[in-house]
């Protein structure tokens, strides 16, 4: 979390301070024209540049995925930057549009034009100049769209496919906005820094913009395969999935995850890989929980023999640190990357740790229960399972008392996020360093 925070304020404040450095931060003479000028720019470029890294987050760039700690962190910054991008767009539109229908509606008069400017203008910024009324409509109603789509996007309870399908669009409506950018961007800044380093946000999102509209997103990333096992845990409403890939995958390691595509009219979702890689054995496992529609309907649709495309792998939740004592925690469907670490830790054992492992859950399956410590057995990992109204619950304070030596491992968290915040805030509050406790965000919008 802290690299996303590092990284939403970097561009933020270091956008502004390009601006100001290509602008007065106030006018002379102060008024409230001048004032609006220049804050019709500065809205503007923090809208498009958070609207453009978005952009190029979203078409899940392999480089970029390290430095901010996962695919999951980077989705969630890219959310942030749609928040921040709605926020300054929606404060230039009041700038813009509410200043002239408070000109409109008297209660501002507008201070008369110099004349002659247009005839001083050289021929680009004379072009420029020409297509204003064009790019100010198109940026207007590209505006009142992207505020619909991303509200959408926002709103949890808006079906999955339905979303995938929607957001897309907003891809579209970059390119008008870049246009919009282009045209009205103050054409002295196009020189200085400021502008310098939003043409590389423009170029950079309208190359984004494409291959999202051209449904290339991860396209090098994808490989084909077919379904050769359907196991499902009805008392748990989980279903394991086990696929053969076709050759291209490049292996993957415990704890990271895929986007599985089994229809096309649904798209591609994510799921966290549950099995070790073997190369000589080229297949990997998905543990899915009904927990929206498209899920609820696997089991009925999903078919032996079946092609499916897998693409990845993503996410740096990989069990990776110098710690020798590591804590995991697992809490109900939490518990799948912890599965593909015992698998590849059975297959190629890890002395160096000493681990635990919490299975909190509110459902019982003896068989799922069975192959979970059958697992942590050959792993030689200690399973603590704590089943609701039989174990009690798991908190900071139990895990303290349990674990005498916690301060001295990492803790590795996956589950629903709220008590994943609550555990983090206790150990860190008793003396855990921040950088110990590792979360899967696994969300992606």
């Amino acid at each position: 979390m802290k690299n996303i925070k590092i990284a939403l304020w970097a561009l933020l404040i270091g956008l502004s301070l390009l601006w100001a450095l290509a602008d007065s931060v106030l006018p002379q003479p102060l008024s409230y024209f001048a004032l609006r000028t220049l804050q019709v720019q500065y809205t503007g470029i923090l809208a498009i540049a958070a609207m453009s890294v978005a952009l190029l987050l979203a078409v899940r760039p392999r480089r970029i995925e390290p430095l901010l700690g996962g695919l999951d962190k980077m989705y969630r910054l890219h959310k942030w930057l749609g928040i921040s991008a709605l926020a300054f767009a929606s404060a230039h539109w009041v700038w813009a549009k509410g200043t002239k229908w408070a000109v409109g509606w008297g209660w501002l008069t507008r201070p008369p034009r110099a004349g002659g400017a247009a005839a001083q203008l050289g021929p680009l910024e004379q072009w420029l100049h020409d297509q204003r009324g064009l790019a100010e409509s198109l940026g207007e109603w590209a505006f009142y769209a992207a505020v619909v789509l991303i509200v959408l996007a926002l709103f949890k309870r808006f079906p999955y496919r339905w979303f995938a399908k929607t957001h897309i669009l907003l891809a579209a409506l970059y390119l008008l906005l870049a246009y919009h950018s282009v045209v009205l961007l103050k054409f002295s800044y196009w020189s200085a820094p400021v502008g310098l380093f939003t043409a590389l946000l423009l170029v950079g999102g309208s190359l984004a913009a494409l291959k999202a509209l051209f449904k290339r997103i991860g396209a090098e990333r994808k490989v084909r395969g077919s379904i050769q096992t359907l196991i499902p845990y009805p008392e748990l409403d989980v279903l394991e999935t086990r696929i053969a890939l076709e050759p291209g995958w490049p292996g993957h390691k415990a704890g990271q995850f895929a986007f599985v595509t089994s229809s096309a009219r649904e798209g591609a979702h994510p799921y966290t890989i549950a099995s070790a890689w073997r190369p000589q054995q080229p297949e990997i496992t998905f543990i899915t929980k009904a927990l929206g529609d498209h899920t609820s309907q696997l089991p009925q649709r999903l078919r032996l023999g079946m092609p499916v495309t897998v693409e990845g792998p993503y996410g740096c939740f990989t069990f990776e640190d110098q710690k020798k004592r590591q804590i995991w925690i697992g809490a109900g469907i939490g518990i799948t990357p912890f599965v593909a670490r015992l698998k590849q830790l059975a297959l190629e054992p890890d002395r160096q740790h000493d681990i635990d492992l919490y299975h909190p859950s509110g459902e019982y399956s003896a068989q799922a229960i069975d192959n979970l410590y059958a697992d942590a057995m050959a792993a030689g990992v200690r399973l603590h399972l704590l089943l609701a109204g039989q174990n009690g619950r798991l908190s900071g304070e139990r895990l303290r008392q349990e674990l005498p030596d916690w301060q001295d491992a990492s803790v590795w968290f996956c589950g629903p996020a709220a008590f994943g915040r609550a555990l983090r805030h206790d150990l860190l509050a008793h003396g855990l360093n921040a950088r110990d406790f590792h979360q899967e965000l696994f969300q992606m919008r």
